[in-house]
C-alpha cells in the first residue's frame, strides 16, 4: 500500500470519528414523544403518531398514528427546538419536502419542485382542510423533568390547498388580530392564526 493511500484512509477515519463524536445522541423515545405532542391540543395528543430519532439523523416511526395526526420530534442536530404536528392527509406533501431537503434541495426550490409534482399528479393533496401545529423555541426550551416547553412560540395554520380570497372570504394581508390567507392559489395555501387572537 502506498503512503498516500494510508494517509487518505487515516484522514477519512479521523473525519468519521469526529462526525460520530460530534453527533448529538437522540433523547429517549418517551421523552421525544412527550415533547412532540405538546404542539397539539390535549385531546389530540394520546392518539397522535410520532416520528423521531432512534439513530442521529434518521427520522423514523416512534409510534403509529391513531387519530389522523402525525407529530415530528425535535431534531437533536438542529440549533433550535422545533416540534410540529399535522393532519396525515398532508403527509405526502410534507414527506416529499423532507426527502428533497435530504438530497440538498434548499429554500424556495423545495416548493417549486413540490408544486410542479402536485400539478403533475405525483403528490396528492387533501381535499378537506388540514391543520398544522408547531412550537419553536431555544434548544433547551423543553424540560424533560416537567414535560413542558418554556418560552416556546406556538404557530397554528389550516391548509386549504388552492384556496383564494374569493373561495374563503379571507384577506391575504398579514394580521396579528385576525386570520389571513397565505400563499393563495397554491398547493400550500393556508390560513394563518396567531396566539394573540
Amino acid at each position: 500500500m502506498s503512503v498516500r493511500f494510508l494517509r487518505v484512509v487515516a484522514a477519512t477515519a479521523c473525519s468519521l470519528v469526529g462526525a460520530v463524536v460530534g453527533a448529538q445522541a437522540a433523547p429517549p423515545v418517551a421523552e421525544q414523544i412527550t415533547a412532540a405532542v405538546l404542539a397539539l391540543p390535549k385531546e389530540l395528543r394520546d392518539g397522535a403518531g410520532v416520528m423521531g430519532y432512534k439513530t442521529p439523523g434518521k427520522l423514523e416511526w416512534l409510534r403509529p398514528t391513531k387519530n389522523g395526526m402525525l407529530c415530528l420530534a425535535d431534531d437533536p442536530a438542529e440549533e433550535q427546538f422545533h416540534v410540529s404536528c399535522y393532519h396525515d392527509a398532508m403527509d405526502p406533501f410534507m414527506a416529499r419536502g423532507r426527502a428533497l431537503r435530504e438530497t440538498g434541495v434548499k429554500g424556495a426550490q423545495v416548493d417549486t419542485v413540490r408544486f410542479a409534482e402536485v400539478k403533475a399528479g405525483k403528490i396528492k393533496m387533501p381535499t378537506a382542510p388540514a391543520s398544522l401545529y408547531q412550537i419553536f423555541g431555544a434548544k433547551d426550551a423543553f424540560d424533560p423533568a416537567t414535560g413542558t416547553v418554556k418560552k416556546g412560540n406556538p404557530l397554528f395554520v389550516v391548509y386549504i390547498p388552492f384556496a383564494t380570497p374569493a373561495s374563503t372570504g379571507l384577506s391575504t394581508t398579514p394580521s396579528d388580530s385576525k386570520p389571513w390567507l397565505m400563499l393563495p392559489g397554491t398547493p400550500k395555501a393556508h390560513i394563518m392564526f396567531t396566539m394573540t387572537m
